[in-house]
């Protein structure tokens, strides 16, 4: 019997529980929009972006030991960022490759990510009009942020992710 192996995109051997900023790009499944759309450059959320935007809120509420910053809802992704902070009380950190394809770790980036999609896939499917086809692509992009220039660029790309909607590489092709 052949076993299927995913590769993780995830950088070995990094530990993604410990403080720290985290831009994540997650994407609609095969990249359809979904969610809203652009319109004089302005992103125009539609009720499936709306929940999108509602459980990235609720996301802070659930999980208190993370704070979130800039995001924006597109019409086939998002982006946002994501601070994991310590409250104080310490934090037991994991080798997150060790468990890479089993449950997630508890406030790990990953179990947060994962999180966010199912509460949002949940809510969308119980619309009168539910998605026959999955709402969200597997796994997502991560990039780790690692000082407070990054950190600005990427707010600043993020703010500004509408108005380059039609030069974005997620732009789908017509």
């Amino acid at each position: 019997m052949t076993q299927f192996h995913r590769r993780s995109n995830r950088l070995q051997h990094y530990d993604y529980t410990q403080n720290g900023a985290y831009f994540v790009t997650i994407c609609s499944y095969e990249r359809k929009c979904i969610f809203g759309k652009i319109t004089d450059d302005h992103m125009i959320l539609n009720e499936c972006g709306q929940i999108v935007e509602e459980e990235w809120e609720q996301t802070a509420i659930l999980h208190p030991k993370i704070e979130l910053d800039a995001f924006v809802v597109m019409p086939n992704h998002i982006h946002g960022i994501i601070v994991i902070i310590d409250d104080g009380k310490g934090m037991i950190h994991h080798a997150p490759t060790r468990r890479e394809f089993s449950k997630p770790i508890a406030n790990s980036l990953s179990s947060i990510v994962g999180g966010f999609k199912a509460a949002v896939t949940r809510r969308i499917n119980r619309l009168p009009h539910p998605s026959s086809s999955p709402i969200w692509q597997r796994n997502y992009h991560e990039h780790i942020i690692r000082n407070e220039v990054s950190l600005n660029y990427l707010r600043q790309y993020i703010a500004h992710n509408p108005t380059k909607w039609t030069e974005d590489s997620l732009y789908p092709e017509t």
